[in-house]
C-alpha cells in the first residue's frame, strides 16, 4: 500500500487534532457532577442533560450538514464548529446556574455535530484508499479527548480550587486546533492527494453518482445503521455520564472514578484506533463488529452482576467494544457509498438518527437512577440492547450495500 506523502501526514494530523476537541465538553462533567449538582442544585436527571444536550445537539446538528456545506462548505464548517466548541467551554468559566450549564452544552454539541458530520466526508474524499485507518484514528483521538477530559479534569479542578476552571480550559485546544485547521486551509491543493479516490470511479462511485436523488429518509438501511449507531453510542454516554456516581455508590472517590473513566477512554481510543485496522483487509466488517459489541456487553454485566470485583477489567471490556465499534460502524456506513458526497450525506444523517437516540440513554438512566436509587436497572437495559445490536448486525452484509442503498429509489420509481 502505497505510503502516506508528506501532505497526508499533515492533514492526518490535524484530523487528529481536531478529534481530541470533540470528547472532553462530554467526559470533563461527569467527575465533577457531585460539585456541579451542589452548587446548582441539580437533580440527577436533570444533571443528565448536561451530557444528553450535547448528543441531541449533535444529532440534530448533523441533519443540517448538508445545508452547513452548501453554504460554507465543508472546511469552513469544521472551522466553525471548533469555534462554537471554544466559545461554549469558554462561557463555562462564569456559568453559575444549571440553565447556563445546559447552554453551553448545546452549543458545543452543534460545533461537534459539524465537525463529526463533515469531516467523514473530507476523509473519504481525501484518503480513499486508507477510510478504515483514517476513521480510527479520527476515533481514536476523539476517544483520547475524552481520556483526557475525565483525567485531567478533577485534577485541575483541585489545584484551581473551582470546577468551572476545569470545564473552561478545554477551550484552550479548541483554540489551538482551529488555528491550526485554519492554516491548514488557507492554500488548498489543485487537486486530489495520491490517496483520494481515483480520476477514473469505480462502477461503484458511476452508479452512485447517477443517483443523486437517493432518499434516505425512506431507505431503511439508512435508518438501520443510524439505530446501530445511535444504540451503540448509548452505551458511551451512559457510561460517561454515570461511571463515577455509580462507583461512588460503591465507596470510591471522586478521584478514583475519574480515572476509571479515563481507563476506559484509553481503552476506547486503542480499540478505535485498532478495530478497523484488523477488519481493513475483510470487505465484510460483520464478525469485527459482533466482537466489538460483545466485548461490550461482557464490560456492562460485569459492571453491573461483580462491580468491584475487577473495576478496571469491566471499564476495560466495556472501553474497547465502545471505541472499536464507534470506528468500525462509521467505516461499515461510508462503506455503503463510493462517491464521497453520497458518503458524506449517509454518515451525516446516521449519526443525525444516531446522536438523537443515544441522547436518551443517559436521561433514562438518570430517571431511573431517581426513581430506584441505584444504576444496577439503567445497566441491565443497555446489557438488553447490545444484545439486540448484536443481532442487528448480521443485516449488513457486503452483497447488499448497493442494493439496500438504491431501494428507495426503485420502489419510488414504481409509484
Amino acid at each position: 500500500m502505497q505510503a502516506l506523502t508528506w501532505r497526508d501526514a499533515v492533514w492526518l494530523c490535524a484530523i487528529i487534532v481536531v478529534g481530541v476537541n470533540l470528547r472532553p465538553l462530554l467526559s470533563s462533567i461527569s467527575p465533577l457532577m457531585a460539585a456541579i449538582r451542589e452548587a446548582t442544585g441539580l437533580s440527577f436527571y436533570g444533571a443528565s442533560l448536561l451530557t444528553s444536550l450535547p448528543v441531541v445537539a449533535m444529532g440534530i446538528g448533523a441533519f443540517g450538514a448538508g445545508a452547513l456545506t452548501r453554504v460554507v462548505g465543508e472546511t469552513r464548517g469544521v472551522a466553525l464548529g471548533l469555534l462554537a466548541i471554544g466559545l461554549a467551554c469558554a462561557a463555562r468559566w462564569t456559568a453559575e446556574t444549571g440553565a447556563m450549564l445546559l447552554f453551553t452544552a448545546a452549543l458545543a454539541g452543534m460545533g461537534v455535530a459539524a465537525i463529526q458530520a463533515l469531516l467523514p466526508g473530507v476523509i473519504k474524499q481525501r484518503f480513499g484508499t486508507r477510510v478504515p485507518l483514517v476513521m480510527g484514528v479520527f476515533s481514536a483521538s476523539m476517544m483520547a479527548g475524552g481520556g483526557l477530559g475525565a483525567g485531567l479534569s478533577p485534577w485541575i479542578a483541585q489545584l484551581a480550587g473551582s470546577w468551572h476552571a476545569a470545564l473552561a480550559v478545554w477551550a484552550f485546544p479548541a483554540l489551538v486546533a482551529l488555528i491550526c485547521w485554519l492554516c491548514l486551509n488557507r492554500q488548498r491543493p489543485a487537486g486530489p492527494t495520491s490517496l483520494a479516490s481515483p480520476a477514473c470511479p469505480s462502477s461503484a462511485s458511476r452508479h452512485d453518482l447517477s443517483q443523486p436523488s437517493v432518499s434516505l429518509v425512506r431507505n431503511r438501511r439508512a435508518w438501520a445503521l443510524g439505530l446501530h449507531f445511535g444504540l451503540v453510542n448509548g452505551g458511551y454516554t451512559s457510561l460517561v455520564a454515570w461511571l463515577p456516581a455509580y462507583y461512588l455508590q460503591h465507596g470510591a472517590d471522586v478521584a478514583t472514578g475519574g480515572s476509571l473513566l479515563a481507563g476506559m477512554t484509553v481503552f476506547q481510543a486503542a480499540a478505535a484506533l485498532l478495530l478497523p485496522l484488523a477488519a481493513a483487509s475483510f470487505r465484510d466488517r460483520r464478525p469485527w463488529l459482533v466482537a466489538g459489541l460483545s466485548a461490550q456487553l461482557a464490560g456492562i454485566v460485569g459492571l453491573t452482576a461483580w462491580p468491584e470485583a475487577a473495576p478496571l477489567l469491566w471499564v476495560a471490556l466495556a472501553g474497547a467494544g465502545l471505541g472499536g465499534t464507534f470506528a468500525l460502524t462509521l467505516v461499515t456506513t461510508l462503506d455503503h457509498a463510493g462517491d464521497h458526497r453520497l458518503a458524506a450525506r449517509l454518515v451525516a444523517f446516521v449519526q443525525g438518527v444516531g446522536f438523537v437516540v443515544a441522547a436518551a440513554a443517559p436521561m433514562l438512566a438518570g430517571f431511573v437512577r431517581d426513581l430506584t436509587g441505584t444504576f444496577t436497572v439503567a445497566w441491565i437495559m443497555l446489557a438488553v440492547t447490545i444484545s439486540a445490536m448484536i443481532a442487528l448486525t448480521f443485516a449488513f452484509s457486503p452483497r447488499s450495500y448497493a442494493r439496500a442503498l438504491t431501494r428507495s429509489v426503485a420502489r419510488k420509481a414504481l409509484i
